[in-house]
């Protein structure tokens, strides 16, 4: 083993700097970082043997070239001539580093723009001379300014197509500043650029006496990005548990603040358990120190139960662990966010189940002003209240971005839809405990002589759920069991009575059914729902609030033209004459379940049948000894 370092596992000798470029779709990101590139020497021989072998015409720059080839690397972006996915370079000049992120100016792709703004310290923010400010450049802009970035570079760019005019470029200035300040950006640099031509890009140009300023490379070699000292404990969320022979056991990360020694009190979170380091080990060997963004292995002195997901702090340091949070929601996703939808949450190397119980307002991209709302778009970003299955360890996104950030995933198409950014915990999850009760579903279960569960009926209105359920439900009753029935309608006219049939309010409502669902389980009763329960990730929810075994979803599948024949209450001759809207098989989707328990075709069988079919299954699964 070599000898402990005590400069840590990984020094640095060059400054890093990420940015980003950004703005509006044809402001020309892609030709002011391939014109950088280009005038810096840093555009390799084959790049730029390619580069000249795709250029079509003379029209592009002194050299007769699209640089934003250069950047443009799928084979889509050059079709048609735009930005997609970000593309990043890597250079070096004097004494920094850049990693420098092309971002694409499509509203479609502003969840591609936010992923590299939550890694960089700068941004450049292109406006066209022409066009002027757009709409994406004022979208672009909020979200930088949210996600925390300090330095604000806005390069008036396209000079030459207003004859290097100062009062264009004075007017630009006063409008975007202006702006700026309505959303309390601190600093904003400002400079005039002709990307294509080369005009203070790397060099001043003599095209622009009136401007007296740095070119941009020129600003990004001296421009002090430093943060302000921030004196915070060590801190490390665990990524995964090192196992090998001889009873070793580590602790693998990345250090995302503060800095741990060997010997050092740390303390694990969630659970608050306390040891001390024993060695931090690197691929190097063994190390005495270990600080920011270092990737290490702890061992500890003490036997201490830690899972990918925890986070190791500094002994004296104090964590926040939440079940309930408000946070900045930046929605992704082509559907709309639907507050009581469940959703896979990612903060840090932390996985669970997380809703947004409440969407408090809507932020306005022009001056993020509060909009009243109930669903967030594609790309609005809503302040939003947000409840976890379980408590997860956090810090507020301006504190600490690493432990702040969080990824919203749809838990069925596994798409990315949202990304967030924790404000404070709400303080109802510090004020509500579980209370400890000694008798539980089990004696109650007992009690009543079977087994407590929750019959799921899902199918399309008319499809016969409620015919099927009331009629297994006095079968059950007839033997002694203790059920009850849940019916949409009913439901309908009490505990749901304020609740419309938009998508969000069918997400509300099933949320409201499942939860009374489970309360009745924990009573012991054999619970019987019969609801269109039209969404596949709202029949997930309800699932996961059961123990296994105790949720069995049972669809009754017939055919949309059986259900439109049958059509008991005439709901749709109705909808087809326009008079219920958002009418579910008509103008709202129904996803079937993919793998239910039980699916019963009711073109086929009878009631009767079915039920003696479901009862069948139930004495199967061994949840009555009377079936």
């Amino acid at each position: 083993m070599r000898e402990p370092s005590s400069a840590g596992p990984d020094t640095k000798t060059q400054e890093l700097l990420r940015l980003l470029t950004c703005g509006s779709v044809d402001d020309g990101k892609s030709t002011l970082i391939g014109r950088l590139l280009y005038d810096s020497q840093y555009v390799r021989d084959d790049e730029l043997a390619s580069l000249r072998a795709e250029t079509q015409s003379l029209s592009y720059g002194r050299e007769g070239l699209d640089f934003s080839i250069l950047l443009d690397g799928l084979e889509a972006e050059r079709e048609q001539g735009i930005t997609i996915d970000v593309a990043y370079r890597y250079f070096t000049r004097g004494r920094r580093t850049f990693i420098l992120a092309d971002c694409p100016g499509h509203e479609q792709y502003t969840r591609n723009m936010v992923t590299a703004a939550s890694v960089s310290e700068l941004a450049i923010l292109l406006v066209d001379a022409v066009k002027g400010i757009t709409q994406q450049t004022r979208r672009h802009t909020s979200l930088v300014h949210l996600i925390g970035i300090k330095h604000v570079v806005l390069a008036v760019n396209k000079m030459d197509l207003v004859d290097f005019r100062q009062d264009r470029f004075d007017a630009l200035v006063q409008v975007f500043q202006d702006f700026g300040r309505r959303l309390g950006i601190a600093q904003i640099t400002c400079l005039p650029i002709s990307a294509s031509h080369g005009d203070n890009v790397v060099k001043v140009s003599p095209r622009m006496p009136w401007y007296r300023g740095p070119s941009l490379m020129q600003l990004l070699e001296t421009i002090d990005v430093t943060p302000g000292p921030i004196d915070h404990p060590f801190s490390m969320p665990v990524q995964c548990v090192i196992r090998s022979g001889g009873g070793f056991r580590g602790f693998a990360g990345t250090v995302i603040a503060g800095a741990v020694r060997p010997g050092d009190q740390v303390a694990i979170h969630p659970t608050g358990r306390n040891s001390r380091v024993k060695e931090l080990l690197t691929q190097d060997g063994q190390a005495l120190v270990a600080q920011v963004k270092d990737a290490i292995a702890i061992t500890l002195e003490d036997e201490v139960d830690i899972s990918r997901g925890d986070v190791i702090t500094a002994g004296d340091a104090t964590a926040s662990v939440a079940d309930q949070v408000s946070a900045h929601v930046i929605w992704f996703g082509d559907e709309p966010m639907l507050p009581g939808r469940p959703y896979l949450i990612r903060l840090g190397m932390q996985t669970a189940t997380a809703t947004i119980s409440q969407l408090k307002h809507k932020i306005s991209i022009d001056d993020l002003s509060h909009v009243a709302a109930r669903q967030l778009d594609m790309n609005e970003i809503g302040n939003c209240n947000l409840s976890f299955s379980r408590p997860l360890v956090f810090e507020t996104y301006d504190k600490c971005p690493d432990m702040g950030g969080f990824i919203l995933i749809d838990k069925i198409s596994k798409d990315t839809v949202a990304a967030g950014l924790i404000r404070f915990a709400l303080r109802r999850a510090t004020n509500l405990h579980w209370q400890s009760l000694d008798v539980d579903r089990a004696t109650r279960s007992l009690i009543k002589g079977h087994k407590a569960c929750c019959l799921w009926f899902t199918g399309l209105s008319g499809s016969g759920k409620s015919t099927i359920a009331n009629l297994l439900e006095r079968r059950l009753a007839s033997r002694g069991h203790h059920t009850f029935l849940l019916d949409g309608d009913n439901v309908r006219h009490g505990l749901s009575r304020d609740l419309g049939f938009t998508n969000a309010d069918r997400v509300e409502n099933i949320r409201r059914v499942a939860e009374v669902s489970k309360l009745m389980v924990e009573a012991g009763l054999i619970v019987l729902v019969s609801f269109i329960s039209p969404f596949r990730a709202e029949r997930q929810l309800a699932r996961e609030l059961f123990a296994e075994g105790e949720f069995l979803e049972i669809f009754v599948d017939t055919p949309l033209e059986e259900c439109e024949r049958r059509d008991p209450k005439g709901l749709y001759r109705r909808a087809r004459q326009g008079l219920i809207p958002n009418f579910t098989g008509i103008d709202s989707a129904y996803e079937p379940p993919r793998w239910p328990e039980l699916s019963l075709p009711t073109t086929t069988s009878s009631p009767e049948q079915l039920v003696d079919t479901i009862l069948r299954d139930l004495a199967h699964r061994n949840l009555s000894a009377h079936l």
